[in-house]
């Protein structure tokens, strides 16, 4: 999920109970639901590398109890005043584990099992950014001092003591926890449809089901043994298996074999779930071929949103690579 829904979830299990297991809770659950995105520093050695180390071991079971002790030690030491280590503790770790759930329901994926398995797994239930979360979030701040302003006016101006924060926190966590399971329901049924048809007389081999803004509205992607099939699928109307694009899978070549071998095209092929190849002809030098491998999670070949690259010349030599983000699908 995004650094805001983060945030706002390190807030609300503070005021839903957890501060009361040690002074200075509320930023050690801050930093602690944020904590795993500190990969973000692998950006340095350039998109690649990012892509190669983004969830990785940070978002990894191994690592939550170091995480959370890390979190405990920073806000102590920087906010020079005693922590009840215990209970800060255990704040800090039921943080860093909303983190990883509410990874894990998006399409993106995480290595829950790092470093025993490099497996990604993923729920595939909601948008990294979703306005539905976002909307709830905004209430379970606002309505504390709504509660307050009305409490005033009704009491002329002398509230009585009442813990509306605790109450809208448990409101947004309760929000988050029925909303991702209504969505995945909603997902089951998506893939349920995407696998019950015969897509151009071809059976599928693996479906998924992608999330859009609209909890009704999906991204469907069918595998099967000669081409990939993308389905957009409308859970309140009637699915037509024959209205998507079709990419046929390309057949195996000297030259997308020679960029299979590269470091760019294994890093891209381990974190790609549905990876469609392309090989075509190249602009420069003379008798090269652009060889093109995308995730069709993320777009299409006219708009990928992940894609590697490599020029490969007539005599099998890989001139240059390539990693970039094409035109981003909106999630």
């Amino acid at each position: 999920m995004d650094p805001l829904t983060h945030t706002a979830t390190g807030v609300f299990l503070s005021r839903a109970g957890l501060n009361r297991l040690t002074p200075q809770a509320t930023p050690i659950l801050i930093l602690a639901a944020n904590a795993p995105d500190i990969d973000i520093v692998t950006a340095a050695g350039g998109s690649l590398n990012y892509l190669h180390y983004h969830r990785h071991l940070t978002h990894a079971l191994v690592a939550m109890p170091v995480l959370a002790f890390l979190c405990v030690a920073l806000v102590r030491a920087a906010g020079r005043r005693p922590v009840q280590w215990t209970g800060a503790f255990v704040a800090a770790l039921a943080a860093v584990a909303s983190h990883l759930l509410l990874d894990f329901t998006n399409v993106y994926g995480i290595r829950l099992l790092l470093p025993f398995s490099e497996a990604w797994l993923r729920l595939d239930w909601t948008p990294v950014i979703d306005l539905f979360i976002w909307a709830a979030l905004l209430l379970g701040f606002a309505g504390p001092f709504l509660s307050r302003l009305v409490t005033s006016e009704i009491t002329s101006g002398k509230p009585r003591a009442q813990n509306h924060g605790r109450r809208f926190a448990w409101f947004a966590l309760s929000f988050l926890f029925i909303y991702n399971c209504g969505r995945g329901v909603l997902h089951a049924r998506a893939v349920e449809t995407l696998d019950a048809r015969v897509y151009d007389g071809a059976v599928p081999t693996r479906v998924a089901a992608g999330p859009e803004a609209n909890p009704l509205l999906w991204r469907g992607l069918v595998e099967t043994a000669e081409f990939y099939a993308v389905e957009d699928i409308n859970l309140a109307g009637r699915f037509d298996p024959g209205s998507g694009q079709v990419f046929h899978k390309a057949s195996s070549e000297p030259a997308l074999d020679r960029a299979r071998n590269t470091d760019p095209f294994r890093i891209f092929l381990g974190f790609s779930q549905f990876p469609l190849w392309e090989v075509i002809p190249a602009t420069q030098p003379a008798d090269s071929e652009d060889v093109r491998l995308l995730d069709l999670r993320f777009g299409t070949p006219s708009e990928p949103g992940f894609m590697v690259s490599a020029v490969v010349d007539n005599r099998g030599q890989v001139l240059q690579t390539g990693f970039q983000f094409g035109p981003p699908r909106p999630r």
